[in-house]
């Protein structure tokens, strides 16, 4: 069965094999050694021992375990969903049919900010690790999906710029100027929500993805069309 481990440098908590029992090695976020416990130092302790606040004068539990909050989605929730994209995409495609993003950057900016925020709460219910991590949720949810999406947006706004000054047709040229883009929103991903890196990157992938698409919709042409 898994070990749990704690690492003493940043605090975050990691599922690992039992053939590691005995090891050590560095944490994949802080990298600070972690020694995981031999089989036999690994003890599962009952609900009972949780209890630090002891028992009152009747023998009873004074505390009870806290309980791990798991996120789930509800069928109701994912129908909502998955209609609420549907009217996104439609909106878009006939907005962008009669130019109204085209004709005013400012709608077109706040188009953008009102589909980026949605999308980064649910890249992060899909992508964050259950066994690993307990799920960000409320305010702390909000304001840390709000700083991602400025983020986010604000990369866009620089590939834009940036894009329609520098990119040609070539492959190595793309690389060069979308690249470092791309590692930037990796790296938004891993600050807002303590995701590694690759999970990042998957974060801003799928954001990318669902925003290239909408860009098309709105009447901008694909991607790689920008410097024309």
């Amino acid at each position: 069965m898994p070990i749990i481990v704690i690492c003493p440098g940043c605090r975050k908590r990691y599922s690992v094999s039992d053939k590691f029992a005995g090891k050590s090695g560095p944490c994949p976020n802080c990298k600070t050694l972690i020694q995981i416990p031999k089989k036999e130092e690994v003890v599962i302790h009952g609900p009972e021992e949780f209890a630090s606040a002891g028992r009152g004068i009747s023998g009873k539990l004074i505390a009870k375990p806290i309980g791990r909050r798991i996120w789930t989605i509800s069928p109701t929730l994912a129908v909502a969903a998955g209609l609420g994209t549907l009217a996104v995409l439609v909106a878009t495609a006939v907005l962008g049919s009669v130019g109204v993003f085209r004709d005013n950057l400012i709608v077109t900016g706040v188009g953008l900010v009102l589909v980026t925020f949605p999308l980064v709460i649910a890249g992060y219910n899909f992508l964050y690790d259950i066994e690993e991590l307990e799920p960000f949720q409320g305010r702390g949810l909000w304001i840390r999906g709000a700083i991602c999406t400025a983020a986010y947006v604000a990369i866009w706004a620089g590939f834009s710029f940036f894009g329609s000054q520098y990119l040609t047709g070539d492959l190595w040229n793309w690389l060069i100027v979308g690249t470092p883009f791309v590692i930037l929103g990796a790296i938004a991903a891993l600050g807002s929500f303590d995701f590694d890196f690759p999970t990042g990157l998957l974060h801003f992938g799928f954001y990318l993805l669902v925003t290239i698409i909408l860009r098309r919709l709105a009447g901008f042409g694909w991607i790689w069309e920008l410097p024309g």
